[in-house]
């Protein structure tokens, strides 16, 4: 049986594919009140564009890793359970194939009825697994990316960005970008949002007012 993806911090990204996606584009009332007192033939004040990978920032954050290592620990024994099922179902298997013509049909039609029960368990135990997992991984991607737009919301105005664009959606490509803030993000997010060993699946809270400078420019 293939090892269940979404749970190590390498994984993880790919998971945030599937609820991470789109352009995130900011709209600065400021910029668009200056533009209104000028000239509309003024080209003075054009308009930075940025680019952030959304999924690279999100797996890539201190609470990210911890929230995946923790995922990987909670469901540990429940995928090795699912690992242990899947082993009997195969080892059955391949006693029935062995052993074709030196079994008796009662015990070729007990083992078959055997490996069915397994399967249909297995699917059954395979389907929760799948299930609460995802669950587990929305809530985290859901709170870190919330938490990753209202930081850009203070960090693209206060460094001069009119747009900031995801870069990570293959659905819209971002074909050019005067700068990826994606590591200053990773790190204003760090800074604001520290945290501490042993914690929760909860997260962090704020560790206070977000600074509208940062590397990346």
């Amino acid at each position: 049986m293939k090892r269940m993806s979404g749970i190590r911090g390498s994984a993880i990204g790919r998971m945030f594919a599937a609820a991470v996606f789109g352009a995130v584009a900011f709209g600065l009332c400021a910029a668009g009140s200056e533009a209104q007192e000028k000239p509309p033939n003024d080209t003075s004040a054009a308009t930075k564009v940025a680019a952030i990978n959304m999924r690279a920032a999100i797996a890539n954050t201190a609470e990210g890793k911890q929230a995946a290592a923790q995922l990987e620990t909670e469901f540990m024994a429940r995928r090795k359970e699912l690992e242990d099922l899947n082993k009997q179902i195969t080892d059955i298997q391949q006693r029935l194939n062995a052993s074709a013509g030196m079994l008796s049909d009662d015990e070729k039609e007990r083992l078959t009825f055997q490996a069915q029960q397994l399967s249909r368990q297995l699917q059954h135990k395979q389907n929760d697994f799948q299930e609460d997992l995802n669950d587990a991984q929305s809530d985290i991607i859901a709170r870190i990316s919330r938490r990753i737009v209202d930081l850009l919301g203070k960090y693209a105005p206060s460094n001069g960005y009119g747009a900031v664009l995801d870069d990570s959606s293959q659905t819209t490509p971002v074909m050019y970008a005067s700068t990826d803030i994606t590591e200053a993000i990773v790190r204003l997010y760090d800074q604001t949002y520290p945290v501490k060993n042993g914690a929760g699946a909860g997260g962090a809270k704020p560790a206070g007012k977000t600074s509208g400078n940062g590397s990346g420019q």
